[in-house]
């Protein structure tokens, strides 16, 4: 067999590289601990004791092959033609395994899966052809295309579970069950994680999660309509996460037959409706919140940072208001906890605020005028009134008599909150208010990838490896079809190939493609596990594409951080601009937290 460079040099054909002289530049030199990518390809000439059927129409296809097809030993095709979805590795749905497979005859004259004649490590093998596979390409001329909280939570709602008939004593709280972002489907009795346009990537059904294939069988192209609220539910906080917790248990129990008869014939959503009704029990009932008022310091992490970055805000001239759903009990024995004591000159939290409302009834708030009431004593008194006025402390009202109380309206206003739904897109949508989302699980998030970087960047390089070298292959194994088919391939020079060349130049490639999905699918199957076993990274849904979760984020949220004393790393003069829009690899690596457009001129805290 001749050597494809050479092969290649004769046929003559120069077409522009795919990588600028700039581009190249950034690759590095092959090192033995080094996974590198761009280079030249050359094939090492070898022995290869292999036949190939003549190219003409009278003659079955190499890539046409099937299994039940009889061929003489002189004529059996080299290649089987295999549906990428029978394939046993796993991508997650994102396979890039194929439909080609070289025969297992031809696969052991190459001795041991070819690992004889391709022998070394697949790292540097597929280094080296990823090099080769570039520059050939282009001589073919082819153009290239808050555990505690909602622990005590889910301990109530469990409770009234119980009272309610369901046999709940053998389930507990398990936190890295579920994550923020995840989506329900009560009627299905599962949990989703969904890409940005609403594509399903993995499933888990009661606490097991699903395999790719039965993900593609339950939902095919199915898209998440959050519109339709009979069938799924969006984790919108971190207080979301003890009722899917709740629910997906739940739903164990019912397909084993542990749910009492007496509870009546039940589905999935009515199941739903039952752990919602018990969690919320839990929370309107208050033993929840009078078991945190009584040991504040067992369910708050206090951020001595916060009351500073605030206090730098407010003597800036930025006028604060905090505006929350509690009642004045609660929220002033939260504020006295996590503020008093990190506030100078014996100011207290209410020195912070220009204006304090409380039980505010949001999303309700942003867009109907509820009576408004004056608090006028430390027991919680309240009094009838008309006007908010600054250094007041309020309950119920509207964003409406805020904007005029304060004169100041629309984007003058940036609202922080960590709530997508209730907080930022309701003010953003109804009100045109510049929002700010409170995302604590991105430090989390953030550190993962950190550590993960070395991983992911192998990972990466073998993924690019194969790309090269698939994109060679993908064109020669075009050529075959079109010569097969009496056509003449994409160019003069593929059409003149020698016929074994090009088959024997396909069978090394694939096989260089079968090892390296040998090496890329572990450590795909295992991207975003420092963050979460079962779903991956709260930010992303797959390798590339971003979450669900981090499109509601783009969409709301001018801006979003992990807390609100990131601002203390500012000025609080400073304007934040959108950051150049990058591609999904540096997103992912370098800026999991971004920073949009929008200038501070009042500040609500949640």
């Amino acid at each position: 067999m001749a050597d494809p460079v050479e092969l290649m040099r004769r046929i003559c054909l120069c077409f522009p590289p795919r990588l600028s002289p700039t581009q190249r530049s950034r690759v590095p030199p092959p090192q033995p601990q080094c996974l590198g990518v761009w280079a030249r390809l050359r094939f090492p000439g070898s022995a290869l004791s292999l036949r190939c059927h003549a190219l003409d129409a009278s003659k079955p296809s190499a890539v046409r092959g099937e299994p039940s097809e009889e061929y003489d030993d002189d004529e059996e095709p080299y290649f089987s033609v295999t549906s990428s979805r029978l394939s046993e590795v796993d991508y997650l749905g994102e396979s890039t395994k194929g439909d080609l497979n070289v025969r297992r005859r031809h696969l052991d004259a190459l001795g041991g899966n070819g690992k004889s004649t391709l022998h070394g490590p697949i790292e540097e093998i597929a280094w080296k052809e990823a090099r080769q596979a570039e520059t050939l390409l282009s001589d073919l001329g082819i153009a290239d295309p808050l555990t505690a909280w909602e622990g005590r939570a889910y301990d109530y709602g469990m409770a009234n579970l119980k009272s309610m008939g369901f046999l709940v004593d053998d389930l507990e709280f398990d936190p890295d069950l579920v994550i923020r972002g995840l989506i329900m489907d009560k009627v299905k009795g599962n949990l989703v994680k969904a890409d940005r346009f609403g594509y399903i990537k993995r499933v888990m059904h009661g606490t097991q999660m699903l395999p790719t294939r039965a993900v593609s069988e339950i939902y095919g192209r199915e898209l998440v309509d959050l519109r339709k609220e009979d069938t799924w539910e969006f984790l919108n906080t971190l207080f979301s996460v003890s009722e899917a917790v709740m629910f997906m248990q739940m739903v164990d129990k019912l397909d084993q037959g542990f749910v009492p008869a007496e509870l009546g014939p039940l589905d999935y959503k009515g199941l739903y409706n039952a752990v919602s009704k018990a969690l919320f029990r839990a929370h309107v009932e208050g033993q929840l919140k009078s078991e945190i008022m009584a040991e504040p310091e067992r369910f708050v992490e206090p951020d001595p940072e916060l009351p500073l970055a605030l206090l730098d805000q407010k003597e800036a001239g930025k006028r604060l208001l905090l505006i929350t759903n509690s009642d004045y009990h609660y929220t002033n024995k939260m504020m006295n906890h996590a503020f008093n004591r990190f506030l100078p000159n014996d100011m207290g939290w209410r020195d912070l605020f220009e204006m304090v409302i409380v039980s505010a009834r949001k999303p309700e708030f942003f867009q109907i005028s509820h009576p408004l009431y004056e608090v006028v004593t430390e027991d919680g008194l309240l009094r009838p009134c008309f006007k908010a006025n600054s250094g007041g402390l309020y309950s119920g009202g509207s964003a409406q008599m805020v904007e005029k109380s304060l004169d100041i309206h629309g984007d003058e206003i940036l609202y922080v909150g960590d709530h997508i739904f209730t907080d930022v897109s309701q003010s953003k949508v109804h009100l045109r208010w510049r929002t700010a989302l409170i995302c604590r699980e991105l430090e989390d998030e953030f550190d993962a990838l950190i550590k993960s970087h070395a991983q992911k960047e192998k990972l990466v390089t073998l993924i690019q490896q194969k790309e090269i070298v698939g994109d060679l292959f993908n064109q020669l194994r075009l050529a075959l079809q079109r010569r097969t088919n009496s056509r003449p391939a994409q160019t003069l020079a593929a059409t003149c190939m020698n016929d074994q060349e090009l088959t024997e130049s396909m069978q090394k490639l694939l096989i260089v493609m079968q090892r390296l999905d040998e090496k890329i699918v572990p450590l795909l199957e295992s991207d975003g596990e420092l963050f979460n076993k079962r779903w991956g990274w709260l930010s992303r849904a797959g390798l590339w594409d971003k979450s669900h979760l981090t499109r509601q984020i783009e969409k709301y949220a001018d801006i979003y951080t992990s807390r609100v004393s990131n601002f203390l790393h500012y000025t609080p003069f400073m304007y934040f601009r959108s950051q150049e829009q990058v591609n999904a690899q540096i997103y992912i690596i370098l800026c999991p937290v971004t920073f949009l457009s929008f200038c501070i001129v009042l500040v609500f805290i949640t």
